[in-house]
């Protein structure tokens, strides 16, 4: 109740400020604005890149930010099954794009919430979804070249499901969508990875999901209900396009290309893969593939458009903060911000996700809530996507009447000095990796040898050389910790 008692002092001295004819419904129970964007790695200045991100940089200052991240599973769908419902892959479809429509979208309601955001209005709040949340693009059940459903994703989540297509028609056009107003699929994948748009910020679709969330937080004001709104953004997913202005912000000579570029010491290439999604927009300047790595001019071009992309979310995120604060909903919301996994930018020779590396699992995470000691601060211990779940219900004082796997973050988020460091469990090509502060033990169930890989995080290592054979008992003393992963999902040998 601790948190709960003190929105109620925190609503009491901002109601005392006010002008006496204000209205004075607003409830005092925290707002949340969770804001998801697609494919986003710590490429921020915040965490030390050349990005420009001043407005996510200035959240994080503000708030807390998560240092060592990490998803589930590398890739969209899969992801945020794990987020949304708290449980880390104990079946093969939760490692499916998939996996929320076999495991939700059909499902009656039942006494377990199907998602945080269900349990969110199941507590009296008013949720509301823009965008990419879960794994479709609208939060509907279609195809990508099919026309728009009426079968929600998530059918008890949300009492509002918002989306803007735009001239786009339908969200997974807009999802790839180009300024023109043709798609990946309108052109049979003859389109290059990339686009810098002769365009202001609504001439491509995540300007438009800005705008709507801006509107309806103003609706949102009035409401007497607290509200849990949802904005998920597409970019920096491919394709990287964004309006040129953003492109511009970059010298592409400056840009670094990837320091650990080369297929890893002591791996077989099953851990791997051939960047196929990246490969299937058909007009890129080269191919990417493991035989060799794409020329470095060819490297900090796609960097350059992957720059831009996250400047351009940047920028959307930064107005929809801004309305926040003028509507002086700051006072009272808890702002998120999370990538639903990360992204190989040639590292390791791979262009995409879906590897069980640290490129691919390490992802953007920022908590800011309305609390002085959640403020100014970094937490470096290790963190997973599942523990947002417990998180937020526990910082908006909703108790949780089932098990999950995720734990709160708010002893990470008030104590410097707490001596558990934490581990993640990833999941993905028939592997299981685990994540500790000095180490990434990964155990893959498949007949290419090596099954066992091991990279050393004692030092700023960027995952060059497996070195299990080397250290046996490091792989000893992780192995029955990671072996705690395997609940369901693979046979035990």
């Amino acid at each position: 109740m601790l948190y709960y008692f003190r929105f109620v002092l925190l609503f009491l001295l901002v109601l005392g400020c006010k002008d006496e004819n204000t209205p004075s419904e607003k409830k005092v129970r925290p707002n949340i604005l969770f804001i998801a964007v697609d494919d986003l790695r710590t490429e921020l200045g915040a965490y030390g890149s050349i990005a420009k991100s001043p407005n996510l940089d200035a959240l994080a200052s503000e708030g807390v930010l998560f240092t060592h991240h990490y998803a589930q599973v590398p890739t969209c769908g899969a992801s945020r099954h794990a987020l949304l419902t708290g449980y880390r892959p104990f079946k093969r479809i939760h490692l499916s794009n998939n996996a929320i429509v076999e495991e939700l979208s059909g499902k009656a309601e039942d006494s377990i919430p199907e998602t945080f955001i269900h349990r969110f209005k199941q507590a009296g709040y008013h949720t509301v979804g823009i965008g990419k949340i879960s794994h479709s693009a609208d939060g509907y059940v279609y195809g990508y070249e099919e026309p728009v459903s009426d079968k929600r994703e998530l059918p008890y989540s949300w009492s509002e499901l918002l989306f803007n297509a735009g001239k786009w028609e339908t969200g997974w056009n807009a999802f790839f969508a180009y300024a023109n107003g043709e798609n990946r699929q309108s052109l049979n994948k003859q389109v290059k990875p990339y686009e810098a748009g002769e365009v202001e910020d609504e001439g491509y679709p995540d300007g438009l999901t800005a705008n709507l969330a801006i509107s309806k937080l103003k609706e949102l004001k009035n409401n007497e209900e607290p509200f849990f709104m949802g904005v998920g953004f597409f970019k920096p997913h491919l394709p990287f396009n964004a309006p040129k202005k953003y492109w511009d912000l970059y010298d592409r000579a400056e840009i670094p290309v990837s320091d650990n570029p080369g297929i890893p010491e002591n791996i077989n290439r099953a851990s791997l893969h051939e960047s196929g999604e990246f490969n299937q927009y058909a007009l890129g300047d080269e191919k990417a593939g493991l035989d060799a790595s794409v020329s470095e001019a060819y490297a900090k071009k796609l960097r350059h458009g992957y720059l831009a992309s996250i400047s351009y979310i940047d920028t959307q995120i930064g107005k929809l903060l801004q309305e926040l604060k003028r509507l002086e909903l700051d006072e009272n919301t808890i702002v998120v911000i999370w990538g639903d996994h990360g992204w190989h930018l040639g590292d390791q020779r791979v262009w995409g996700k879906h590897t069980l590396l640290e490129n691919a699992l390490k992802s953007t995470l920022i908590i800011k809530t309305p609390f002085a000691e959640h403020r100014h601060k970094n937490v470096d211990a290790i963190v997973e996507s599942v523990d947002l779940y417990p998180t937020l219900l526990e910082l908006s004082d909703i108790p949780l009447n089932h098990k999950i796997d995720g734990k709160s973050l708010l002893p990470l988020m008030v104590s410097d000095n707490l001596k558990d460091q934490g581990k993640a469990y990833g999941y993905f090509k028939n592997g299981i990796t685990l994540r500790t502060r000095d180490y990434r033990l990964t155990k893959y169930f498949r007949d290419e040898e090596p099954v066992i890989e091991l990279y050393d995080h004692t030092s700023d290592n960027p995952e060059d050389r497996n070195v299990a054979s080397e250290r046996p008992e490091i792989v000893d003393q992780l192995m029955p910790i990671l072996e705690k992963g395997n609940t369901g999902l693979y046979d035990r040998e």
